[in-house]
């Protein structure tokens, strides 16, 4: 038998990862070592595999730049519709490896370091993840620019370049501690400041209303310093832009008020200021209304706006003289995507642009923003919906609150000229909600202000309709429409897993990357031995390479033969991590009840980040590492389960992690859960899924078959009736179910925490008596799923094509389709997959 390729080896034969020309390679090593040299400053004698890392970071950039700067110049002259991305979060991840496959630069790179005598994985481990995310809303943004590049549109994405990002997760004695993300300590070689195009953004101050219009005046001014970071298509030479905002304090902030001889202390202020792109704030599916958090939210949204006017005046290339001037063209040449509500000051901020500042009448510029602005809704969960204080409004935005009671006088003036008498619904409906303390509804602004409102799944989008924003469907149903959530198969397949893309490509071509409805093909192979031995190979080799990461990095060491089962997501009560600590129990105590039965053997990993403020979230952590600490040091246990939870869960981790993965849990309570998108991750890498009927599992199921994926518990419809119904009473699940009063008991009791043996009370109480996710209602019908899933696995061949039919039910789940969708639905704009020419070829 031939002995195993070296990863280097196998890397050389893989076609998708581009094509390793002698010239090419020789070029490469040149341009590494003329960055060591030049950029660096360092020699080989001395440089460090940081400095090599950037030495081969600089190199790859330098081939972006060409293409980089052709696209603009190719949108310029071709003045196409542009499409303005605003989120608060782009959860990026490392950049190197994924412009290597976008570049198709991928083997020859490998091939230039190794003949250098570097390590490749070496150095891609020294980069830094561009953590500006919190978890699904920020890594979704995040593939739709891949997508939106790969597609040929002219779109930016605009954001926040938060000087620290999502924390750094630490387990402590079995708790989540948190440290400052520094991402920023080494430089980052991918963005490029641009000060030429610094904006001016005004807080607090009063508004004037004289006979020339409205003034907003004695304001401060915060300073808004562009970054911008490539956005490479999938070898299709078109390079766009992420610009990310930096506040700066005005060279003249505080010296101009009386504060004579306070120079010192003035300078020490700037700082005050420029906090507002210090921080991302950690939360998910959670607002924390704080006035620093609204000063982000319009910051970027007023920067943004300017960058968007100045760009929309002047159209021709590297030119800065106004050539448009007519403002009711502006629905025609740009488009604005609001990533949540988040953004959602860019509707208020864009009148008052259009009303205070070009003068244009109030129903003209309203007719223009509406046309221009469109809403995507994240969640359903009240304690996430953005509900921002009057009195911070008119402390820190004035003239934005004037524009908003004007907006919504206009509305509810409408509202009630359909609905006659109908008061009720207009006090449901204002964006003004009164108590004693009023509050702006972002949410009812952003449906009002916008052409279109999407939800991220299908049946997300029904619940939003038929509950959250029913008046609003009634009023106006075409606004309202769907558009599921897609990952980029470059980074979610290519990159993170060669392996497998090699054996699909291998079977049907390599197609598939751009086009991912071309995976139902492999549906011919679903009896093909030779195919279902190649699959399960590459899981196995996927596994292997994930057990070395985790005794490197962890110290654990896991069977490989085991089933690999991950939950990884953010640490919610409505994830339901504690059902899968539920069953973690239960499996412990069958084991232990009949050890000599032949039990299919676990790796149960759970990973994700508590918000810091979120004591609950914390608690489940402790359960998970408690249970752990039990299961894990079991000898009559062995290694047929054990219990990991993976600190520090970021992008870079999850690509990692998702190939190897057997099974993937998706067991949000039904109606919660919006979308999910590592839902498909793991589907896409060769993962079955046990799932509730939510979020994109639903369309998941439809795509691969039911029969495919293991689907249990109540649905939506089910919930509905308990809550209309009855109840939800944990009790009678707890008195009849004897497996989940016996690990109740154990949690409660201390059998998980001898020291403090009521360490979990709070949880215990939660589950018993407040848990509005209703855990015990789906414990029975979860471990029955659960059984299931162990039979299978003990029938490899079975496993194997249930995976393929998933594998081939992928292709729906490509951010490529969800990107034409909003490209042709929402924002007028014709996706493309033609090349543009390449910076050494000639412009057509």
């Amino acid at each position: 038998m031939s002995k195993p390729l070296s990863d280097h080896d196998r890397k050389k034969q893989i076609s998708v990862r581009g094509l390793a020309g002698v010239e090419n390679v020789a070029e490469l090593k040149v341009a590494f070592n003329r960055h060591l040299h030049f950029t660096l400053v360092k020699d080989r004698n001395v440089a460090s595999k940081r400095d090599y890392y950037f030495a081969l970071a600089n190199t790859v950039r330098d081939h972006l730049v060409g293409r980089w700067i052709r696209t603009q110049q190719y949108y310029y002259e071709k003045d196409p519709k542009r499409v303005y991305y605003i989120s608060l979060e782009f959860y990026m991840g490392r950049t190197l490896q994924n412009t290597m496959v976008n570049l198709a630069l991928e083997n020859a790179c490998d091939e230039a370091i190794y003949q250098l005598g570097l390590d490749m994985e070496e150095l891609e481990d020294m980069e830094e993840d561009a953590g500006l995310g919190n978890g699904g809303l920020g890594r979704l943004a995040a593939c739709f620019l891949d997508s939106m590049a790969s597609l040929g549109l002219a779109a930016y994405g605009y954001g926040i370049r938060y000087e620290f990002g999502i924390f750094n997760q630490k387990i402590v004695n079995g708790w989540q501690v948190e440290e400052a993300d520094d991402w920023l300590r080494y430089g980052n070689p991918w963005e490029k400041a641009r000060p030429e195009y610094m904006r001016p953004v005004k807080f607090y101050g009063r508004t004037e209303h004289t006979p020339e219009g409205v003034k907003w005046v004695d304001t401060q001014v915060v300073l808004a310093l562009p970054y911008d970071t490539p956005i490479p298509g999938y070898r299709n030479n078109i390079v766009n832009t992420m610009r990310l905002w930096s506040a700066k304090a005005p060279c003249d902030f505080n010296l101009k008020d009386f504060n004579v001889g306070g120079y010192i202390q003035a300078v020490l202020d700037r700082n005050l200021c420029e906090n507002i792109s210090r921080v991302l704030y950690p939360n998910d599916n959670f607002f924390e209304g704080k006035e620093l958090r609204l000063k982000q939210e319009y910051f970027v949204v007023a920067a943004t706006l300017q960058d968007i006017v100045r760009r929309f005046k002047a159209s021709k290339f590297g030119s800065r003289e106004i050539v448009r001037t007519d403002f009711a063209q502006l629905p025609n040449k740009v488009a604005i995507q609001l990533n949540d509500t988040h953004p959602a000051m860019a509707i208020p901020e864009l009148m008052r642009v259009l009303v205070d500042e070009e003068k244009l009448e109030w129903d003209k510029a309203w007719d223009v923003c509406v046309r221009t602005c469109a809403y995507t809704n994240h969640t359903v969960l009240p304690e996430a919906l953005e509900r921002w204080p009057i009195d911070l409004f008119h402390h820190l935005l004035p003239r934005h609150l004037e524009i908003i009671y004007e907006i919504n006088r206009r509305f509810l003036q409408y509202v009630a000229s359909k609905f006659p008498g109908d008061n009720d619904r207009l006090r449901r409906m204002s964006l003004i909600e009164e108590g004693e303390c009023k509050k702006v509804n972002m949410a009812h602004m952003c449906i009002v202000g916008s052409h279109a409102v999407n939800g991220v799944a299908r049946i997300h989008s029904e619940i939003l309709v038929a509950t959250l924003f029913k008046d609003f469907y009634e009023l106006d149903p075409h606004k309202f429409q769907n558009k599921t959530n897609g990952i980029t198969p470059r980074r979610w397949l290519v990159m993170c897993n060669p392996g497998l893309a090699e054996v699909i490509a291998e079977r049907i071509g390599e197609e598939f990357v751009r086009d991912l409805d071309q995976l139902k093909k492999l549906l011919k192979f679903i009896d093909d031995d030779a195919f279902i031995r190649d699959i399960a190979k590459v899981k196995q080799e996927n596994k292997l390479k994930f057990a070395v990461h985790l005794e490197e990095h962890y110290k654990v060491k896991i069977n490989p033969q085991s089933m690999f089962d991950f939950q990884v997501k953010r640490i919610h009560e409505y994830k339901r991590q504690l059902l899968n600590c539920l069953h973690m129990i239960t499996y412990y105590n069958r084991i232990k009840k009949e050890p000599n039965k032949h039990w299919t053997p676990r790796t149960i990993m759970v990973g994700g980040k508590a918000a810091p403020g979120y004591h609950t979230a914390k608690m489940i952590i402790r359960l998970i590492t408690a249970i752990g600490e039990v299961v894990n040091h079991d000898p009559v246990i062995g290694d047929r389960l054990k219990v990991i939870f993976l600190e520090n869960y970021r992008v870079t981790l999850a690509e990692k992690a998702i190939p190897s993965a057997d099974l993937s849990e998706q067991i949000s309570t039904a109606g919660t859960e919006a979308s999910g998108t590592g839902n498909m991750k793991f589907m896409l890498n060769g993962a079955l899924t046990i799932g509730t009927m939510d979020g994109a599992n639903v369309e998941m199921a439809e795509e691969a078959g039911e029969k495919n994926l293991f689907i249990f518990g109540m649905r939506v419809e089910e919930v509905d009736a308990m809550d209309a119904g009855k109840g939800y009473h944990a009790s009678e699940y707890y008195n009849r179910i004897p497996e989940l009063k016996q690990a109740m008991d154990q949690i409660s009791g201390g059998f998980f925490s001898h020291k403090q043996p009521d360490l979990f009370k709070e949880l215990v109480d939660l589950l018993m008596h407040h848990d509005r996710f209703k855990v015990f209602a789906d414990y029975e019908a979860y471990i029955k799923s659960q059984d299931k899933v162990n039979e299978l696995y003990k029938k490899p061949k079975e496993w194997t094509k249930m995976v393929i039919h998933n594998i081939a039910g992928c292709g729906k789940f490509s951010s490529d389709r969800t990107i034409s969708q909003y490209a042709r639905e929402i924002w007028g704009m014709e996706p493309s997959l033609e090349k543009i020419p390449a910076p050494d070829e000639q412009l057509k």
